[in-house]
């Protein structure tokens, strides 16, 4: 394919997605320019517009391979990206250098690989500083990680210098790294996607260290629904050994936990595996308080004492309520300070509840790109591009009314076919002096 990249044609591709979402991947395939081997990884992970360079890019992709797509699966895909860059990029400012923020409770972080590349000193830098100071760079998206500060311009970097936020602290001490910041992920400690690993696995984030690993090195059986429940690798599980005894009670099914304790037949009855895994309220202690009684009363020494060695091995899968679950006594609070981990018993430390804040953030500043290009041309300028983009939207209306109608797919032949008869048009009015 070798069409000519026009930015104006792309912004109203958007503006196809808003108003007729079906048409979108056939219309941007056509009218922007697709490379002979693009790099995805490349690409700003930035809602909206990473979503359609990566519809471009897989789309055209297949066509250039001479498969037969299904547009159903490709609107699918499309779906997908559009709700998770939201969700994931929604909650943090793509404009502005985060670090006057402080350490932020969570936020999207990236690492540049050529500005800090392995062997040197690990470095985060926030979404608008991915943009802004780092456009072209090699960048490893590391999702979203909790408080952490803009390290964009500070010392670790030899001579970029922040252009959002130059005046920044030679280094943030409170700043926590691992392999991720070098594109290293998992105990194999190996690059995602790499392109040594042929077998399909989902990734999964360890909610205590935040590491990224390999459903089959987590060391259990994954459970179904994994994007609702959170996830502690076996590494932090014996890290911290408490928190098996959480597990213990309040581990999903399906990570098969053993029990390891010697039981009497009256004991069995009163506290067998089996009826403790049934609800989230099988833990409540007998003494009832609320969370916010730090009194005597640990709800962690009232659970059946199930010994001092590690009861289950392997990754633990909890419920999204089990943080409310977690014991809040002084004792308590005390050792989940020592050990880092206070941000267990804040339940809005959780992606899932910066994902929802992120959605909400994304549908409160919405805007229509095409109005915002449509501004900076003049009328007769204005009207020409409404005029095509509305013949655009027609004529492929029609054509794939036709597909739907007798439900086959659309093949690359039907789409070249289509967009001949769009460029012999073009021509046409481009010779009566009438062109876009």
């Amino acid at each position: 394919m070798s069409i000519c990249f026009c930015p104006i044609i792309l912004l109203i591709s958007f503006h196809f997605l808003q108003c007729s979402s079906e048409l979108l991947p056939l219309l941007v395939c056509q009218v922007c320019w697709v490379p002979e081997k693009p790099n995805t990884k490349s690409f700003p992970a930035h809602f909206p517009y990473s979503v359609i360079l990566f519809i471009i890019v897989d789309f055209g992709l297949r066509m250039s391979e001479e498969q037969t797509v299904s547009l159903v699966d490709v609107l699918q895909e499309d779906e997908e990206l559009e709700e998770e860059a939201s969700a994931v990029l929604g909650g943090s400012d793509s404009d502005h250098c985060s670090y006057p923020q402080g350490y932020v409770k969570r936020q999207a972080l990236y690492a540049c690989n050529t500005c800090t590349p392995k062997g040197g000193e690990p470095t985060g830098v926030c979404l608008a500083c991915s943009y802004k100071c780092h456009e072209g760079h090699d960048l490893f998206e590391l999702y979203t990680k909790r408080n952490f500060r803009c390290d964009c311009g500070n010392k670790k970097f030899a001579e970029l210098k922040c252009k959002l936020f130059p005046e920044k602290d030679s280094v943030n001490n409170l700043n926590k790294y691992s392999q991720n910041f070098f594109g290293l992920y998992c105990t194999c400690s190996r690059p995602y996607p790499d392109p040594d690993d042929q077998v399909e696995d989902e990734m999964i984030q360890c909610v205590v260290c935040e590491d990224w690993l390999h459903g089959r090195h987590l060391g259990c059986v994954v459970p179904d629904s994994v994007g609702l429940l959170e996830m502690i690798c076996e590494s932090c599980m014996n890290k911290n050994t408490f928190l098996w005894t959480y597990a213990a009670h309040l581990a999903v099914s399906g990570t098969d936990i053993q029990v390891k304790k010697e039981m009497t037949t009256d004991e069995s009855k009163r506290d067998s595996p089996n009826e403790t895994a049934k609800s989230d309220g099988d833990i409540q202690p007998s003494c009832k308080r609320s969370r916010e009684d730090l009194g005597s009363c640990c709800r962690l020494k009232e659970l059946p004492v199930i010994g001092q060695t590690r009861v289950q091995s392997g990754a633990v899968f909890l419920p999204s309520s089990w943080r409310s679950k977690l014991c809040t006594c002084q004792s308590c609070l005390e050792n989940l300070s020592a050990t880092g981990l206070s941000f267990l018993i804040d339940e809005s430390d959780t992606v899932l509840a910066y994902e929802n804040k992120g959605k909400t953030s994304e549908e409160t500043r919405q805007h229509d790109p095409l109005m915002s290009a449509l501004d900076n041309l003049n009328r007769v300028q204005q009207l020409e591009i409404i005029h095509g983009y509305n013949d655009m939207k027609s004529d492929l209306k029609d054509f794939l009314q036709t597909f739907a109608a007798e439900g086959k797919v659309v093949t690359p032949d039907d789409i070249h076919q289509f967009f001949e008869q769009q460029q012999n048009r073009k021509r046409q009015r481009f010779d009566s002096g009438h062109c876009i």
